[in-house]
């Protein structure tokens, strides 16, 4: 254990809070599964989905692990490359994505022969948010040209976020408010900003008028889901996303101060997605405020370390990613807090770190790893070059020993004529 802890390079208290959260997960995940246990095979063991979201939690730390150790400056051409690949993923899954009631919920691809879904959009606003630093950083030192900037930012950006949108608001919403937080800390010129916000209303009223036309288009579907909730939020109309707030409200307000105990939820038996959208609800309920409280602190004190490691960053590069990367998270955390409490309409969105799913916490851990490889000290990055450099020092003293001995094996059968006679180097041997 003391050589796995040595072995963990960059901020450790990125570390710590992380491991928080992810052991602080077990308790509420276990007991708000109980609901998916009775609709799942009516015993209400939810052995099942604790094992699940353990092994979850062990793939997202071994990720953390193997993505720290690569140098985060590698992501720069990733980034690049990988965005149009992201786009033929969100095509394939807006297009092949499940119906629900009706209603296009295309946002999870099942990965061919081990049955595992996953939801692209949490790959695709990393590797958009990467693109978006490396753009940023690039242009650092030059003046920006918006007619540029159009074809190498913002049209990638609205093709990515073009994708998303049909089956995914509020995600869209995140990430577009996210990439607009990104430049304006990147120094992009704030007239600039405000056309593109502008331009972004304009291509969403678009959407929905587009959406009236043909109200019977799949791809379309969810229109009138964003459409009534809304409403249903600023008006107090009654249904099943409210029935849901209800719930979630009765339980906040079950858990009082300390909570009614760990395992004692009441409301886990009639809220839906108790283990993943409203599982904040479920910890306050068992954990009382301090317990709420103390997830919001473990949240924001995350937050104010981000910061700090982009203001320690050494390169422009490093700094935008750790923003990039790193406060979506923390807002995505935030968005579901406001859920639990009506603070906001029904969005969709988990508690990183803490509610149950693969995908989801995969992607978070991904983006922690680039976040601790940015982190690292120049000591640190100075000792993994020695160690690489040891290691190719080896392999090449290993290569030039198997070519001497070939050499050498090569000498002694040598037929060379050295004594006059051609036949004694034969008859010699």
């Amino acid at each position: 254990m003391k050589q796995l802890i040595g072995n963990l390079k960059g901020d450790k208290v990125i570390w710590s809070f992380v491991a928080l959260l992810a052991l602080f997960s077990f308790m509420p995940v276990f007991s708000a599964s109980s609901n998916l246990a009775y609709l799942g095979h009516g015993t209400g063991n939810t052995l099942g989905y604790l094992v699940k979201h353990l092994a979850h939690i062990c793939i997202g730390f071994t990720i953390i692990y193997l993505v720290h150790k690569v140098p985060y400056h590698y992501f720069r051409a990733i980034s690049k490359v990988g965005l149009p690949v992201v786009w033929i993923l969100l095509a394939y899954t807006l297009i092949k994505g499940t119906v629900i009631a009706g209603a296009n919920a295309s946002r999870w691809i099942q990965i061919p022969f081990v049955g595992i879904t996953f939801q692209t959009s949490t790959l695709a606003s990393l590797v958009l948010f990467i693109y978006v630093a490396r753009y940023l950083s690039k242009t650092r030192e030059e003046p920006i040209d918006f007619k540029e900037s159009l074809k190498e930012l913002w049209i990638p950006v609205f093709i990515t976020l073009m994708f998303i949108l049909p089956a995914n608001f509020s995600t869209t919403a995140l990430i577009f408010s996210m990439v607009i937080m990104l430049v304006f800390i990147g120094k992009y010129p704030i007239k600039y900003i405000g056309f593109i916000i502008g331009s972004g209303i304009v291509f969403l009223a678009f959407f929905v008028l587009v959406s009236k036309a043909f109200p019977d288009s799949r791809f379309f579907s969810r229109v009138s889901t964003w459409s009534s909730r809304i409403e249903n939020f600023t008006t107090d109309k009654p249904d099943e996303d409210d029935y849901q707030i209800e719930k979630a409200k009765i339980a906040i307000a079950s858990g009082k101060i300390y909570g009614l105990g760990p395992g004692k939820s009441v409301q886990k038996n009639f809220l839906p997605q108790s283990s993943s959208d409203f599982i904040y609800a479920i910890i306050v309920e068992e954990y009382g405020l301090i317990g709420g409280f103390g997830v919001l602190t473990l949240y924001l004190l995350l937050l104010f370390r981000f910061v700090i490691a982009s203001h320690k960053a050494n390169t422009l590069f490093g700094k935008l990613v750790v923003i990039g990367l790193g406060f979506p998270m923390i807002f995505q955390a935030m968005i579901n807090m406001a859920v639990a409490v009506e603070l906001l309409p029904v969005t969709g969105q988990t508690l990183p770190l803490i509610s149950s799913g693969g995908s989801s916490i995969w992607m978070t851990c991904f983006a922690l790893g680039i976040i601790i490889s940015v982190t690292k000290k120049d000591e640190e990055i100075e000792e993994e070059l020695k160690v690489a450099a040891k290691r190719e020092e080896a392999l090449q003293k290993l290569i030039d020993a198997e070519l001497a001995s070939e050499e050498e094996i090569n000498s002694d059968y040598s037929i060379e004529d050295k004594a006059g006679n051609p036949m004694d180097a034969v008859m010699n041997k």
